[in-house]
């Protein structure tokens, strides 16, 4: 097993949470699903009733508005959903795994030592939360308040975006090809860029706040949204079920 991830601290770890009570909620059949789910087809632990297509009430009542909104601007589109819920177990299963997959990657022993491996460990620590099992510093994905999606088109099919979802490196960074696009609008780097702002543009308009390293990752009520918000505090703590 590798060594675990010291845990990087974020920017929004001293904000307050006062956890509304609001329970977990299935993801209604109109918000696609990007299946089979990632994480579970890897043997991730989230117990015989632990679907990961679920997400807190009030959130996903602002998915179901995002999608308005998309539908507005063009009706082709819709949001597919990559990954939402995710218990603390999960978040600690993927973090082994994006560790081991990058070491394997760079031909490193995950259980080893040196400058190298440190790098690893602070690239992944970079894009995936600790599994804090402290309550005031939870993993955004373990309140039911995040969730990472994507826009797809009539048939289901994701659009390009220029990098995969959970993609380790600056191709991961929201305005990654922002400066390319600018220098060339009719290259495919601008159609990646205008994506990634589409999917921001009709998440923002219905209150999420996105990661600042992911142009994937949205949450609504956790400790990333209040401090990207300037709320005084955060009204989603973590949620084991």
């Amino acid at each position: 097993m590798p060594v675990a991830l010291p845990l990087p601290m974020r920017p929004w770890h001293g904000v307050p949470i006062v956890d509304c009570g609001e329970g977990l909620e299935p993801l209604p059949a109109t918000l696609l699903r990007l299946e089979p789910h990632p994480y579970a087809s890897l043997g991730a632990p989230y117990g015989a009733a632990g679907s990961p297509f679920r997400l807190r009430s009030g959130v996903v009542g602002r998915l179901l508005a995002a999608q308005e909104v998309l539908h507005r601007h063009d009706p082709r589109l819709r949001l597919a959903i990559f990954d939402a819920w995710r218990p603390l177990a999960v978040q600690r299963f993927m973090v082994r795994h994006a560790l081991v997959e990058e070491c394997r990657q760079r031909g490193l022993d995950p259980n080893g030592e040196g400058p190298e491996l440190e790098a690893v460990r602070a690239l992944v620590g970079r894009f995936w939360a600790a599994p804090s099992a402290d309550p005031a510093t939870p993993p955004p994905h373990s309140t039911g308040a995040a969730v990472d999606l994507t826009l797809a088109d009539s048939e289901g099919q994701p659009l390009p975006m220029g990098g995969a979802i959970d993609a380790l490196g600056p191709v991961s960074e929201p305005n990654h090809y922002a400066s390319k696009a600018q220098a060339a609008p009719d290259a495919e780097p601008a159609r990646w860029h205008a994506n990634r702002e589409r999917l921001l543009a009709v998440m923002a308009a219905a209150g999420f706040a996105r990661h600042p390293n992911e142009w994937w990752h949205f949450s609504l009520g956790d400790q990333l949204w209040a401090w990207s918000q300037g709320e005084a505090q955060a009204i989603y703590g973590r949620l084991e079920d």
